[in-house]
């Protein structure tokens, strides 16, 4: 599995099978390799799936490897003395053609000779193999899918619903240019054989892998590190991008956070964006709000946020000279009006000389159409991207990278993309994915914390004397922060100022 610490790169299915055959040219037998895939799974469903195991086992194969690898980890199962053979079935979607000694046709074999009735779909006894199984082994497609499925494969797939299915590598349907609508498996878990496959975390699809569980020691890492993809980011490495605040740091040295949000209506998001700013270890956070707004979110800040200075925008309080921000942040519930376009024209300068802005929620809509020096985090949810880009929703969910790294070289900025499944896109190219899956955040205000997590941070950097602020990994470290703050609270209801607060303990584990 990839090392602590470390990032993984996720694959095309493309580059997946030119890893295959490349592992070929450097010695890798094709049977040692499904041998190898199939015990590694094998070993994970002994440890993880005890119960399940304890009932009828059965196989649902298709004609590839992906077949090859179910039907092999079936077998190290009954080798192990984890299942006995008259528990097991396996199901396949085609027979093997007389004289094949492909990987599957081997697996068939072997299985056969260990007492395990092997059917072919539409046989009879078929269906009935798959209904009655405790667990079943989804093995009907892999990478090699290139289109919906058809046949006996799609029929295969209707008939593993509602089971506890367990798909290998990927669940059978999914591929890279799968879209919403097309047949799917939807798996409690799926043991992901590594280098793992993006098509795994596309937004629409995400849900019907379940639990991914990654499968270490297949390919060296000396061969799959030679394949470029997006970067699959968990917390362990994600900190490692932010540098924990010096010994000797000062308020001003752990940066100035200025944020401006908040209307009638929406006060509770400048609060919540302020006490993310922060919880994520800014030295000093600046709320600048309407003259109608001061009374009440100067006694939130006492009561919620007691190091959150509150001023009245444009009023002598609102001293340039005197609080120098090192990150803005612009936008949590603060409303679309004409009164907004001089801040926002000052905050864009300031951008342009090198400070870090952070656009969320309405001022996306107010800079809608403009292009950035660089120095610009946008942080939208799936509904403000589209009324950003027009680009259709389930356009954006079934494949988010080709569309958020376009938009972040035309604008010239950072697109943190916020959805169950996270995405940031850089305008040099880089892409980090996230996964999220975490319900908790679900909920008003979860989006204000990470802006301001992502002002913070920026404002880190800036105050540290950083050339130019890394918005890419400020994006990453923030989301990953969220994720694990979700983590932290577990499977429980929580509002956004808990998980401020949590946020503001996690943060501190490593950054102080």
């Amino acid at each position: 599995m990839t090392a602590k610490g470390c990032t993984a790169r996720l694959l095309s299915a493309r580059d997946a099978k030119t890893l295959d055959a490349e592992a070929v040219s450097w010695g890798f037998d094709p049977f040692a390799l499904v041998e190898a895939v199939g015990r590694a799974c094998a070993h994970i469903l002994a440890e993880r799936f005890r119960d399940p195991l304890a009932g009828r086992v059965a196989v649902a194969a298709g004609s590839g490897n992906n077949g090859a690898d179910a039907l092999v980890t079936l077998r190290a199962l009954i080798l192990e003395g984890m299942i006995r053979p008259e528990s097991a079935a396996a199901v396949l979607t085609r027979p093997s053609p007389p004289g094949e000694r492909s990987p599957r046709a081997r697996a068939v074999e072997s299985l056969r000779a260990l007492g395990v009735p092997v059917l072919v779909w539409g046989e009879a006894g078929s269906a009935s193999a798959l209904a009655g199984a405790a667990l079943i082994l989804d093995g009907i497609a892999g990478t090699g899918l290139e289109g919906p499925l058809r046949g006996n494969s799609l029929e295969m797939a209707r008939a593993v619903r509602g089971s506890m299915l367990v798909s290998i590598d990927m669940p059978s349907g999914l591929f890279d240019g799968w879209k919403a609508g097309m047949p799917l498996v939807h798996a409690a878990s799926t043991l992901a054989i590594e280098p793992l496959k993006a098509a795994l975390y596309k937004p629409a699809s995400r849900i019907a892998a379940g639990t991914i569980i990654p499968v270490g020691g297949i390919f060296p890492g000396t061969l799959a590190g030679r394949f470029e993809g997006p970067e699959l980011v968990g917390w362990e490495a994600a900190r490692e991008r932010v540098a924990p605040v010096r010994s000797d740091a000062h308020k001003y040295g752990r940066g100035v956070v200025e944020i401006r949000a908040g209307s009638p209506g929406s006060a509770g998001a400048a609060c919540i964006a302020a006490s993310g700013a922060a919880a994520a270890g800014a030295g000093l956070v600046r709320l600048l709000v309407d003259e109608s707004l001061y009374p009440v979110l100067g006694a939130a800040a006492i009561a919620g946020a007691p190091g959150v200075m509150v001023a009245v925008a444009g009023s002598p309080a609102d001293d340039p000279e005197r609080f120098r921000p090192d990150a803005i942040l612009l936008g949590p519930g603060w409303g679309r009006g004409g009164e907004r376009l001089v801040p926002l024209e000052q905050t864009l300068e300031q951008e342009a000389r090198g400070i870090p802005v952070v656009l969320d929620a309405d001022a996306l809509a107010l800079v809608k159409g403009r292009s950035f020096q660089g120095n610009a985090i946008l942080t939208p949810h799936t509904g403000e991207f589209i009324a950003y880009t027009g680009i259709p929703q389930e356009d954006i969910l079934a494949d988010p990278p080709p569309f958020l790294l376009e938009t972040a070289r035309k604008v010239r900025g950072i697109i943190l993309f916020k959805s169950h499944v996270i995405y940031v896109a850089s305008p040099d190219g880089r892409l980090g994915i996230l996964d999220g899956m975490a319900p908790v955040l679900a909920s008003g205000g979860s989006g204000d914390l990470l802006s301001g997590f992502c002002a913070a941070l920026a404002a880190r950097q800036h105050a540290e004397g950083a050339p130019a602020c890394d918005g890419y990994n400020c994006a990453i470290a923030s989301a990953a922060l969220l994720l694990e703050t979700a983590r932290r609270i577990g499977r429980r209801f929580a509002g956004p100022l808990e998980l401020a607060g949590v946020a503001a303990s996690v943060a501190g584990e490593v950054w102080l």
